[in-house]
This record gives C-alpha cells, structure tokens and sequence, in this order.
C-alpha cells in the first residue's frame, strides 16, 4: 500500500514520523467521488455500517460506525454528552444540617448522585424558579418530580457503636407523589449506586432534608448527562509497503508496546489494529517509515460509551439518533422557509 496515491489519501489520514498530513482530505468523506452529488442517499445506505461489539460492563456500549464524515460523528457525540435527558436531584431543601459539609456542598454532592428511573415517564418542568428565602417545601408535581427525604443522626447504639457514622446513598427513602405508587410499583426509582458516600457524621451531628428530582439534559448542567464518557476515535490502519525479512519482522513484533504485529506463516501482520494508538513506534527507527504504512481509516469511527446507569447504554445511543433526526428536520423546515 503506498500512502503516496490519491486513492490511499481519499480513504485515510496519513500518520508520518513527526507529522499527520491529509487530516481534511480531498472532500466530505464519505462522498469523495465529485461526479456524483454529496446527497445521494442510496450511496451512502449501501455503503454506511453500523457494528455493535461485545461488551463485559453492562453499562458499556462500544460499536464501529462506518462510512460517516467526522461532522456527523463528533455531532452523535455532543448529543449523546448534552442533549440526551435524564431525572436528577434538582432542588435541595436542607431543613437541618449540623454536619461538617456546607449546605451548598451537600446539595451539590447530592445532585450528581445518577438515579436509576426512566426519564420517558416524566415531563420537563414548566417553570424553573430559584427560591432565595422559602417558608414551606413548594408542591411537586407527580408528573415532573420525584421526591426523596433523608433524615439521619450519628448516635451510639447500646453496645457503644456508631450509627449513622457514614451517610450513603440508599439512605435517601423515596417519598411517592400523587399516583407514582401504582405507576412505578414494578420497579421504583433508586439511586443507581447504594453506597455513594454522601457524608460523615460525628456524635450528635444530623442532617434533614428533602430533594426534589427533575428531568433535564447535560446542556444546562453535567448532573442530568447520562454519560461518564462518550468518546471515539478513528480505526487505526497498518499496512506494509515492502516485504519485510525476518529480523525486521520480528523487530516490529517485539517494538511494539501493545502486540498490534505477529508472526503467521513467517510473515508479520497487523493483527490487532485496534489496539493501535498510534505511538509510531513502529516507524520511529530510521528507515522503518519506508517500510510500515501507518494511517487511520477516514471513515471508521469506534465510538465508547460509558453510561452513568440512569439509563442503558442503548437507549441513550438510540435516543440521540433520534434527537439529531429532530435537530435535522428542524433545519430543513427552516431552509425551506427561507427559500419561499
């Protein structure tokens, strides 16, 4: 493969030494062909894929998206970071706290704790009020909030130990509203985590509080993201422009800091380019980049997706599939009221 021809460049980045040359290619991959418009759909149904990898953590998505331009790609993550909704603690109302942890703290601490509950079930809030002095809790809406109360104190039990020393997460009792009882009787909300430590307590020291849950996006603020992480990167591409003996075969095997190369049939390949990073190793010693090709596939994006465990790593996927589709149709309705 010579990284030299226009076909090499079209489909990939070019990874040289000390440089990376063709980062924004010869056109809108994956529409390199010029004769043809950049809107023929039924090119890109053909040749565009979409490839879900096996996975141990359930709360872990990986899969390869095929034949898309880094836009639309980078686009699916934003989404899947921002946009995709979730329920999170949204007001804290701290009637007492004695502990050690400011109330701004704790509130703050709270709200990022994920909450395992379907965000579909709920509404977004119709008005968002920030109360500065409240004499009472306000009302919660069934329909937009959950409700959860904590009321806790570090005492000695009779046998002279701490209760209540370490507040956790599953000390917050959710409190049903209206008719969530029956609406969630099969599976009530929880905090994803049981023993999210919130707080340490002394003797004496108490804490009373309610908080209201609402649904939100990752826009407005990181508690209501669904996603730890959401990252991809491009498939890494290893091929040979020469035929290599069998010392630098070996050599390349043993350079290698992640065994991307082995021997098979007394000749080296890129087994596992996946697991390339692109450290250049392989090209580092004088001469090697004459001999190893070392580039990314264009096109081929391996996304990862590590869910927060509010909501599974596919419904989140999909749901942001969903969004850029509203966002897209959003947009033509706007082109087409622009050119009337």
């Amino acid at each position: 493969t010579d990284p030299n021809t226009l076909e090499y460049r079209k489909k990939h980045v070019v990874i040289g030494k000390h440089s990376t040359s063709y980062g924004s290619g010869l056109g809108d991959a994956p529409f390199q062909d010029k004769k043809k418009s950049a809107m023929d759909l039924a090119k890109w149904k053909k040749q565009f894929q979409l490839k879900f990898q096996q996975t141990q953590d359930p709360d872990c998505l990986v899969f390869d998206m095929i034949g898309i331009d880094a836009a639309i790609a980078n686009a699916i993550r934003r989404i899947l970071i921002a946009d995709v909704p979730t329920v999170a603690i949204h007001r804290c109302y701290i009637l007492n706290n004695t502990s050690v942890m400011q109330d701004e703290v704790l509130a703050h601490r709270l709200g990022l704790m994920p909450i395992c509950v379907d965000p579909d079930l709920f509404e977004f809030p119709v008005q968002d009020t920030v109360e500065t002095m409240i004499d009472s809790i306000p009302e919660p809406q069934p329909n937009a909030n959950l409700v959860f109360r904590l009321n806790v104190k570090c005492e000695r039990d009779p046998s002279g130990q701490l209760q209540n020393e370490i507040v956790y997460s599953k000390q917050l009792k959710w409190v049903p509203i209206g008719d969530q009882k029956k609406r969630f009787k099969q599976n009530p909300p929880k905090f994803v985590h049981e023993k999210i430590m919130i707080v340490k307590l002394a003797e004496g020291q108490t804490i009373d509080l309610t908080v209201h849950c609402a649904k939100g996006i990752g826009r407005d603020h990181a508690k209501w993201s669904p996603v730890a992480t959401a990252t991809y990167r491009i498939l890494p591409s290893i091929s040979f422009k020469k035929e290599l003996s069998q010392e630098q075969a070996q050599e390349l095997v043993d350079v290698c800091p992640l065994n991307v190369f082995e021997i098979e049939n007394q000749a080296v390949v890129a087994k596992y380019p996946r697991r390339c990073t692109v450290c250049r190793e392989c090209i580092r010693k004088p001469g090697w980049d004459d001999l190893v090709a070392l580039g990314r596939v264009r096109d081929h994006f391996i996304f990862s997706v590590e869910g927060t465990g509010s909501i599974p790593p596919t419904k989140i996927f999909f749901t942001a599939l969903d969004i850029l589709q509203g966002k897209i149709d959003r947009l033509a309705k706007n082109l087409e009221k622009e050119t009337e």
